[in-house]
């Protein structure tokens, strides 16, 4: 035998586990299928300028840190969904790992019906302040301001997911919402207070504070991980670049030290459409320091999130879950050993 057809074939090997060394492997998950209520209609990218009212559109980030979370959040929605296919996912990653991670969505959802937007992250390159967690400082964090630069016009409404939530009822209850003259819907927390979300550098500049003024309503903290956005209004109002404004007025003043959050509350904060808080029971993953239990607030639970630094597969890894890292258990299709066992 040639020497160098094994030492080629070794080359070829390793570079397929490299390839996919920083992906964890998943289960294929079941093919879910429509109720008999359900309208049957089909959408595609290349309708760009058709809205369809029965296709549910949920956008989501994609990355290899967080993959275990958006898979159990993907599957945790169609499990519930009593139209499963009329639900499109597009899903927002970065040229970097984009190839591997669709292959991982392809083969764990053979069925899935979604997109694949590749985020410019010099857009916000040189806009992005170091925030008190390193994980919010990511570009990809801040995708979710360009949605409406980079879905097709046909998608007029959108539901945004974070990577570290599982939902458990029929998201037709979450996109049914009205959002009246709102561009945006999220539950609002008005018991928060709103004032440690900025710097006192951000109090007590005038030309700042006023910004919330003229509101239809206070303003109040509202999570950015659970969001319904018309895009089409989005657009209109050139949304975009009031965040991006913000974000430059951050570089240059520190006004806030929460990652992507607070240019959100500054846009948007009093002019919300408010929304059950059960579609967002957040802070399960702990503050953004310690990551420490936490308990689920009172009243009905359609969405559990675990915003805060403790993610429910690390805990779970570490042998160290918390009492409500079992309820996103069930939906994590992590699959052991690994894709290249030497069993």
């Amino acid at each position: 035998m040639h020497p160098s057809k094994p030492l080629n074939l070794f080359f070829i090997l390793t570079l397929i586990r490299l390839c996919f060394a920083d992906l964890p492997s998943f289960r294929e998950a079941p093919a879910f299928r429509n109720g008999r209520e359900c309208p049957q209609t089909t959408w595609s990218s290349l309708d760009k300028e058709i809205h369809n009212p029965s296709i549910i559109h949920i956008a989501m980030t994609l990355d290899t840190a967080y993959l275990r979370g958006s898979v159990a959040g993907v599957f945790s929605v169609l499990h519930h969904a009593t139209c499963p296919e009329n639900i499109v996912f597009h899903f927002v990653t970065t040229h970097r790992h984009g190839a591997k991670l669709t292959r991982a969505i392809t083969s764990t959802f053979p069925y899935l019906n979604f997109h694949l937007y590749y985020f410019n992250t010099n857009l916000v390159k040189g806009k992005i302040s170091s925030s008190i967690r390193r994980a919010l400082d990511q570009p990809l964090n801040y995708a979710r301001m360009y949605l409406a630069d980079l879905l097709p016009a046909g998608v007029r409404r959108i539901i945004y997911f974070d990577s570290d939530l599982i939902v458990v009822d029929d998201v037709i209850n979450l996109w049914s919402i009205n959002l009246r003259s709102h561009v945006l819907g999220a539950p609002e927390y008005c018991h928060a207070n709103f004032t440690n979300y900025f710097t006192s550098k951000f109090w007590s500049n005038p030309a700042f504070s006023a910004s919330f003024k003229g509101r239809p309503r206070n303003p109040c903290y509202f999570n950015t991980g659970v969001m319904v956005i018309d895009l089409w209004k989005w657009r209109e109002g050139k949304y975009t670049e009031k965040l991006e404004n913000w974000m430059r007025i951050q570089k240059r003043y520190r006004i806030y030290e929460l990652g992507s959050l607070p240019p959100f509350l500054l846009v948007f904060a009093g002019d919300v459409e408010g929304m059950e808080h059960r579609w967002n029971q957040h802070g399960l993953g702990g503050d953004n320091l310690e990551g420490l239990c936490r308990a689920l607030h009172p009243g009905p639970v359609s969405l559990l999130h675990w915003s805060g630094k403790g993610k429910p597969w690390l805990r779970i890894d570490s042998k160290r879950p918390c009492p409500l890292d079992s309820l996103w258990a069930p939906y994590d299709l992590f699959r052991h050993p690994s894709l290249f066992s030497n069993s």
